[in-house]
């Protein structure tokens, strides 16, 4: 596994994709890690870092997938060019991508993690979720995945036959492919603000223990937090306003 590493990157390039924003940064010396794990990236002007998965690994460039929610992520979709920003990683669990029959499955801004994964994986079957249409234009980055947009459920289109499932999405989502797919490999969302275990701020309950999902995941295998971690956009947009 990879070893994090803490750069000052610029910014390559920074693009509009439906609703979210695709941000582009120099690779330097940065290993991309495995499909799943994250970075965490400095925000200008806050104290605070956020936690990013990788959504693609170029030879110069690391790109990261952003939905602006609050002041924070804001700030980071608006950054031009040639700017500077912290990028520390790659940290975390990752997915196991050496599994016989892939399929991996996303919902709304869980797509980010994926295109990496596919990209390691060699394309593998891939079906997505989203509430809107504008969202489900983050879908172009994953070639051939199946699509669907509510009222129509993510969970449907996966297939009755055994397959080896790797998702990332909501906490409903999750628990609704977990119900299916009881091995499925999950990777799951929680406030962090250290990115290394230190600060305790993403613990959950698994099976009877506690869990950094920042150490111990984001991906977990098989069995769902028991105490369920509620990723709410405007709780993010609220904390993040205490932070600025």
């Amino acid at each position: 596994m990879a070893s994090p590493r803490r750069e000052s990157r610029r910014v390559t390039a920074s693009e509009r994709i439906g609703l979210y924003t695709m941000l582009r940064v120099e690779r330097g010396r940065l290993e991309a890690g495995l499909p799943g794990q994250f970075f965490m990236l400095d925000v200008p002007g806050h104290v605070m870092s956020r936690p990013f998965s990788i959504c693609l690994a170029r030879k110069e460039e690391l790109v990261f997938l952003i939905n602006p929610v609050g002041p924070a992520t804001h700030t980071l979709c608006e950054l031009q060019r040639g700017q500077t920003i912290g990028v520390f990683g790659p940290l975390g669990n990752g997915f196991r991508t050496d599994v016989a029959r892939p399929l991996l499955v996303g919902g709304g801004i869980g797509v980010a993690s994926l295109p990496y994964a596919a990209q390691v994986m060699g394309n593998p079957p891939t079906v997505l979720g989203f509430r809107t249409s504008r969202q489900a234009e983050a879908a172009e980055l994953i070639p051939k995945a199946e699509v669907c947009i509510e009222p129509k459920l993510v969970t449907e289109l996966i297939p009755a036959s055994a397959v080896d499932v790797l998702a990332c999405g909501p906490e409903p989502m999750l628990h609704a492919v977990h119900a299916l797919a009881p091995d499925a490999q999950m990777a799951w969302e929680a406030p962090m603000a250290c990115g290394f275990g230190a600060c305790y701020g993403c613990v959950v309950e698994v099976g009877g223990g506690s869990r950094r999902l920042c150490v111990e995941g984001p991906v977990i295998n098989g069995r769902p937090p028991s105490s369920p971690v509620i990723y709410d956009e405007a709780a993010e947009a609220a904390g993040a306003e205490a932070e600025a």
